[in-house]
């Protein structure tokens, strides 16, 4: 464990995925510090340009900014505090407060979903790969109907079908209708370990089925395991935002995908309001970057076919320094000193 964590530090793609993950997960956390504005009060004007074009424009006023983002002067002069980091919305509500409280939401259903789906996935999965017979049958039938049906039109459908759907709503939605993917892999790799020569062993000391599974293969998928979940997070993030922005969750919720269709119902793009909806797009944009980078670190590390690359020389080169480590550690043999 110490050395898989040494390689996700060591690892640039890993390192860089963390620092996006720890920088939004704080900032969703210490909110209150961060912003003095309530997210779901209007604070301000409506559409008050942010912080930096009203500066910007007010220290030069025939610079770029002033002449291409404040071109609205009406705006420009309710604008004039400048107290407001990213601007408000049609309502006079303080962007960046939504922008940081909308994280929590967003996290939040990202992890619910991910957690619940690698649970689905993996104990369906690990199920259908060690028992086989019957139960393998059934489980596999309900992967391939779960597979064969679009994943998005179903959760439009069970959407709409509940109305106003709130944050935990959807990642429940989600996770129902997301698992039979990595249920698959994870049956795959089951089906391998359970030939392997150390499940025959404990089956033959006769340990219970779920002990061999619990102490002997899912130790071994936790690498999967772990880069499902990920996956699952990044997509239960951008689902739920894709589901609000379509109006299928809770307007009244603080969430990214709130913010996305509180823009289409005010047309805020039709009236300049470029910061409004480039905040959650950038916020959506990065921390899709950060986990698509961890995820990638994961693989490479796990997927011993990448190790050989060019990017993981350094897990040979930790590898390398473990074994000689240990070589030298060994104690030497006690030979016989004496002659025949």
């Amino acid at each position: 464990m110490k050395g898989i964590i040494q390689l996700l530090v060591r690892n640039p793609k890993s390192l860089t995925g963390l620092c996006i993950l720890v920088m939004f997960v704080l900032a969703a956390i210490f909110a209150p510090l961060i912003t003095n504005h309530a997210p779901d009060r209007g604070t301000g004007n409506p559409h008050e340009y942010p912080a930096f074009v009203v500066k910007a424009a007010q220290t030069n006023p025939d610079g770029w900014i002033a002449t291409n983002l404040a071109t609205n002067k009406r705006t420009l002069l309710m604008s004039k505090k400048a107290d407001h980091i990213l601007g408000t919305t049609r309502m006079g509500r303080d962007v960046w407060s939504q922008l940081i409280y909308g994280a929590r939401t967003s996290l939040a259903v990202g992890l619910g979903a991910g957690i619940l789906v690698c649970f689905l996935a993996t104990l369906i999965g690990v199920s259908a790969g060690y028992f086989g017979g019957k139960v393998d049958e059934i489980l596999t039938a309900a992967m391939n109907i779960m597979l064969v049906i679009p994943q998005l039109p179903l959760l439009f459908i069970i959407a709409a079908f509940i109305g106003q759907a709130g944050p935990f709503t959807i990642a429940i939605v989600i996770a129902i209708t997301s698992w039979a993917w990595g249920a698959r892999v994870v049956r795959s790799q089951t089906l391998s370990l359970r030939e392997k020569e150390f499940i025959r062993a404990a089956e033959v000391l006769g340990e219970s089925p779920w002990r061999i599974i619990a102490v002997e293969i899912l130790p071994n998928l936790m690498s999967i395991v772990g880069a499902s979940f990920i996956g699952c997070v990044l997509l239960a993030i951008m689902t739920e935002a894709s589901l609000s922005f379509l109006g299928l969750g809770d307007p009244n919720a603080i969430s990214w995908g709130v913010m996305l269709y509180n823009v289409q119902t005010s047309s805020s793009m039709l009236i300049g309001a470029w910061w409004e909806i480039l905040a959650p797009c950038i916020a959506l944009i990065f921390i899709a970057i950060g986990l698509s980078l961890l995820n990638f670190a994961v693989d490479e590390i796990a997927n011993p076919q990448l190790r050989s690359h060019k990017g993981m020389r350094r897990w040979q080169q930790h590898s390398d320094a473990n074994l000689v480590q240990t070589q030298t550690e060994m104690p030497h043999p006690i030979t016989d000193g004496g002659t025949k």
